[in-house]
């Protein structure tokens, strides 16, 4: 199924690739925004790969107040790229998507997605003439993130695991359950699923006017999410699927066999990544030469479109230039 919705552009100089996919007959959408004033001695690029259920224009690209995580990489010294997942925002749609859920097993498993950031990846460093580059994950995006950083791994540069998943214990006598191909996802399961971490003393992170804004911009994502009562968007269920696995025991990557230096950036606040979650995937990472674990204060899994995106920003940023020592403020 082709995606036939006209992707529109977010910035004057953000250009648009439609490149060949794994899967014969199926395209895959990347957005390009390079950095008009690198100060890096050499271009550096950075491929943001989004989580379970919304595309690189709704995370890494979006506006809020007027600039976005990409703007701040920009001016950070980095070329950026946004890929959009099989079956999400402006790449194709899966032919299964057009049959019913019931009828075909979870899509856009991470084997399945870490084969489309290959094809990604291989584009972007023949197009930029670049040896490596560097990857920013959010959530499930780890999984297939950590899976092509680990089986290729002279292609990249730094890895920024944002609110990854890790695994944990397998729950003696339950195996995870069965999941359909695809759901849909409406506005309401997102505004609840983005406030249920928030403590209710705490003060909103998440203002329902960006929200407002960015829930129009995710309904725009799917062309067929008006048609629909309530209105909601068409979505891969093989994310969530391997989200539930990694907490029976079944993580869906091998974060041993990671070579490059890591970063691993989460909210205080973030149910799907906790304490134990984090220093569980820090330790597993041993074969990264370079680990560091970074807790924000006041930030949830969706950090990135919340008060404290800021602080994420300047982390992101930071590690990717290479800045591993702070200096001691004065």
């Amino acid at each position: 199924m082709v995606n036939a919705s006209t992707p529109p552009k977010l910035d004057p100089r953000e250009e648009h690739f439609r490149i060949s996919g794994p899967r014969e007959g199926l395209s895959l959408f990347l957005r390009y925004l390079p950095s008009a004033n690198s100060t890096l001695q050499t271009r550096r690029a950075v491929l943001y790969i989004h989580g379970a259920t919304f595309p690189s224009a709704l995370s890494i690209a979006h506006r809020f107040d007027g600039k976005s995580w990409r703007d701040a990489l920009n001016e950070a010294g980095f070329d950026v790229w946004g890929l959009d997942f099989y079956g999400f925002g402006h790449s194709d749609r899966y032919p299964e998507m057009d049959q019913p859920p019931s009828d075909n097993p979870p899509l856009c498993v991470a084997e399945d997605a870490a084969g489309q950031i290959e094809c990604a990846v291989r584009f972007i460093t023949a197009h930029q003439g670049l040896e490596k580059l560097s990857l920013i994950s959010h959530s499930w995006g780890s999984m297939p993130a950590g899976l092509f950083a680990g089986s290729h791994p002279a292609l990249i540069d730094r890895l920024v695991l944002f609110g990854p998943i890790a695994r944990r214990a397998q729950r003696r006598y339950e195996s995870p359950p069965k999941f359909p191909a695809w759901r849909v996802v409406t506005l309401e399961n997102q505004w609840e699923r983005f406030i249920e971490d928030v403590p209710p003393h705490e003060p909103p992170v998440l203002s329902r006017v960006h929200f407002a804004e960015w829930g129009e911009r995710y309904l725009d994502s799917d062309p067929e999410s008006r048609t629909r009562n309530p209105a909601g968007v068409k979505t891969p269920l093989g994310p969530f699927s391997e989200i539930i696995k990694a907490w029976h025991g079944q993580l869906a990557y091998d974060p041993s066999q990671i070579r490059a230096p890591v970063a691993i950036m989460r909210g205080e606040w973030d149910g799907l990544m906790l304490d134990e979650d984090a220093h569980w995937l820090f330790n597993a990472l041993t074969q990264s030469p370079l680990k560091r674990d970074i807790k924000i204060g006041r930030g949830t899994h969706v950090m990135h479109l919340e008060a404290m995106r800021l602080a994420l920003w300047r982390e992101s940023s930071g590690f990717l230039q290479g800045d591993d020592i702070a200096p001691i403020p004065s």
